[in-house]
């Protein structure tokens, strides 16, 4: 988000899912392995490259997608920016950059320009381990073919450099022109079903809903006037920033809802070591998880079967939820808020999910026109300012959000701690299908499926430490250890071992790195050095 309303003016996927098998010529994925990660998404990039779509897949890992692929690119962890630059780079010097498009929708070209000039593909080969003809051949097809969509995740922002990766992607579509029209654009998928909808909520320490800043005092005099409250005007804590003051003893008391950070966040043990401070502890969820185990009171959460109200997926399509069944508490998440609320001294009088909605759309311009009655018929996507309007598929068609799109010159950022004497491998952390999106495990076919770790590690590494698949090691890292069994396969590079976070009994985010992205605080989670020992 931070990446994209720098260059951009507005941090959110610019086209449609309907565009990659119904537009796009061609699909890059750069740090995506959407078909375990996103699996819907990832089937609609399989039905498009069976139709005639061009594939470039970029990843460490032989994802399912590199299968597919007309191009795979095993680049070397953290080394996204030269990676891009490099492209760049060839784009420029071969002249197949959109000269029209930068005159009219861009500026500071000149400072991209002199950047990448320093990335030919000798020295980006020498840094990503991409071989040169590789470099040409994608940066040829991607700037030569009309309709390119541009895709990443996690694989480009868990880095210390991840809002600059953003950027640099951010980079490459304008130097193409690649942007504003269906079948292009750079398309973030986010990572959860309703990430998108609690971020345009305004579940962010630095914005109200529609990304209205707490910081800009007309924005906040509208809320106070709509809220009856005077606001503060500085910007709030965000995760790691939460932990950190626990740790200090200046936040002393915290509510979780629906997040289990104890399991999901990096260098875990910091963070329970920070719960662990709290004078208060409060959690909401469906299950006693890992960070419920230190709560001082539990409140029964509703899961998204018990309660209506809308999702916002990853195109900013906002839909309508129905409950299935009647909350198993009695009562469903936002009538326990509405409560609390009241007990601490401000009622609110909500009656339903649609009456914080309108409200929410009243005082947000970018959803002003989505309604309850129009969302009865079709899922919209803003921004939608009006009654009439239709929603839009497709942003940045004729301008940017803030005029212009914003070239950023960026050099290559290394991570913060790489492999070395000490700690050999390299770790990086990821997603299974059989557990898309459960970091608990509380569903007995789930579990059934797939019911502990199986941590990658190449067969030359396994033959190494005298391991095969089904053997138990033990990985440390500066921050902790802990007991992995092992899958021997050449998905993986030689010097990597590859971690999803789902199990409790091995949580990957014991070991995971302390570097932070100084502008949003993402933990670096695709880059950390490690030790094996066999057991």
């Amino acid at each position: 988000m931070a990446g994209l309303a720098t260059t951009f003016g507005s941090g959110a996927m610019t086209n449609s899912i309907h565009d990659i098998t119904n537009h796009a010529q061609l699909l890059m994925l750069i740090g995506t392995n959407t078909t375990e990660a996103h699996p819907i998404i990832g089937y609609k990039m399989r039905q498009a490259a069976r139709k005639g779509a061009k594939l470039i897949v970029v990843d460490p890992r032989r994802i399912d997608l590199a299968e597919e692929a007309d191009y795979w690119l095993r680049i070397k962890p953290g080394t996204d920016i030269p990676f891009l630059n490099g492209l760049m780079h060839i784009i420029i010097n071969e002249d197949l950059h959109d000269k029209e498009f930068i005159a009219n929708r861009t500026e500071n070209f000149e400072v991209l320009k002199e950047t990448v000039k320093n990335y030919p593909p000798e020295y980006v080969s020498s840094l990503t381990g991409i071989t040169v003809e590789d470099l040409y051949a994608v940066a040829r097809l991607y700037a030569t073919t009309d309709r390119a969509m541009l895709f990443y995740t996690l694989g480009i922002t868990e880095h210390i450099c991840g809002t600059h990766n953003v950027m640099s992607v951010a980079n490459l579509a304008m130097l193409t022109g690649h942007l504003g029209r269906p079948g292009t654009g750079v398309n973030p998928i986010r990572g959860q079903n309703n990430v998108q909808g609690a971020c345009d909520m305004g579940a962010l320490p630095n914005v109200f809903s529609g990304y209205q800043k707490v910081i800009d005092p007309a924005v906040r005099a509208k809320f106070e006037k709509a809220w009856g409250v005077e606001l503060p005007g500085k910007v709030g804590l965000m995760i790691p920033e939460m932990f950190e003051k626990a740790h200090e003893g200046k936040v002393k008391a915290m509510y979780i809802l629906g997040e289990n950070p104890v399991l999901t966040d990096p260098n875990s043990n910091e963070i329970r070591a920070a719960l662990e401070k709290l004078d208060f502890l409060v959690v909401q969820e469906l299950f006693l998880t890992e960070t419920a185990e230190y709560a001082d009171v539990i409140l029964p959460a509703a899961s998204f079967a018990e309660t209506d109200g809308t999702f916002t997926s990853t195109e900013r399509r906002v839909q309508r939820v129905r409950k299935a069944i009647k909350p198993v508490p009695g009562q469903t998440n936002w009538q326990t808020i509405m409560a609390l609320s009241a007990k601490m001294g401000y009622p609110m009088g909500y009656n339903s999910p649609e009456e914080i909605w309108m409200e929410m759309a009243s005082l947000s311009p970018s959803m002003a026109g989505i309604t309850y009655e129009r969302l009865e018929e079709r899922g919209i996507q803003w921004p939608c300012p009006s009654l009439e309007h239709p929603g839009t598929p497709v942003l940045h068609g004729t301008t940017f959000s803030h005029g212009k799109g914003i070239f950023q010159g960026i050099d290559h950022i290394p991570p913060a701690e790489m492999p070395d004497e000490e700690y050999p491998f390299l770790l990086s952390t990821g997603r299974i299908l059989q557990h898309y999106n459960v970091t608990t495990p509380y569903s007995t076919g789930i579990h059934s499926m797939w019911s502990e770790e199986q941590s990658e590690l190449h067969p030359q590494d396994a033959a190494r430490l005298q391991v095969t698949t089904g053997d138990k090691v033990k990985v440390f890292s500066r921050r902790g250890q802990l007991t992995t069994k092992i899958k021997v396969t050449d998905r993986v590079p030689p010097g990597m071992i590859w971690m999803s976070f789902h199990y409790t009994a091995s949580p990957a985010n014991a070991l995971t790195s302390h570097g932070l992205d100084p502008i949003t605080k993402t933990g670096e989670y695709k880059v950390a050095a490690a030790r094996i020992e066999k057991i």
